[in-house]
């Protein structure tokens, strides 16, 4: 077992249930707008990506004069819609760990590719907005994730060498961050599993959330 001091949890695939929805709700619109082609493997490819390349992916799908910027505001719309009628999915074991970590001292933070505002919605609905003393999001970064600067900023927020704390990620690209800004990495897969490319990178890799405990 290692004693982390500190624990950096992506969000979306890792601590909510969101991706499937995401997929759904996508589909949704563009099945609504008659695009061909988007399935779930399609959608794979968006996921840990940043939005420069997410949108060079819809512009080959949908062409050179694909909006983003309104498809991003009617996803936005139908996930918000969900949630408040549904509340947020949660991954098995989340406030089990919570819990844990909380009532064992360690400093928890949030690393999310997604914006402030978007990630303080979904984190409030679901309840566990409190359990976190630091928050890194979109804007707080200049680079992106599989850049390392998500965790380095998430490590410095909570006052902890990267070596003191565990990331906690389900994307690929979030593994390469974390391992590339020095924390131990956890890999808990969600619609992606570990790639031959991955798998050295990872300090562990885990079924679930509730099983961090067996090594924290």
């Amino acid at each position: 077992m290692i004693k982390p001091r500190g624990a950096v949890f992506d969000m979306d695939g890792l601590m909510f249930d969101t991706e499937n929805l995401t997929y759904i709700l996508q589909k949704k619109i563009f099945d609504c707008r008659g695009v061909k082609g988007y399935d779930l493997d399609w959608y794979k490819r968006t996921i840990g990506k940043r939005t420069a390349d997410i949108v060079g992916l819809f512009k080959s799908l949908c062409g050179e004069d694909f909006d983003y910027d309104a498809f991003r505001a009617e996803c936005r719309a139908e996930y918000r819609a969900y949630v408040e009628e549904n509340g947020v999915p949660l991954k098995s074991g989340l406030f089990e760990l919570l819990d844990y970590f909380k009532s064992n001292g360690v400093r928890l933070a949030v690393s999310t590719s997604t914006s402030t505002e978007s990630a303080r919605f979904s984190l409030e609905k679901a309840g566990v907005l409190g359990f976190f003393d630091e928050l890194v999001c979109a804007e707080d970064v200049t680079h992106g994730k599989p850049h390392p600067e998500p965790f380095s900023k998430a490590a410095e927020k909570l006052g902890l060498s990267p070596s003191e704390c565990l990331a906690l990620e389900d994307s690929l690209n979030g593994i390469k961050s974390a391992h590339a800004a020095g924390l131990v990495t956890v890999m808990i897969p969600d619609l992606i599993p570990p790639t031959d490319e991955i798998r050295p990178m990872c300090d562990f890799i885990l079924p679930n959330l509730g099983s961090v405990k067996n090594i924290a």
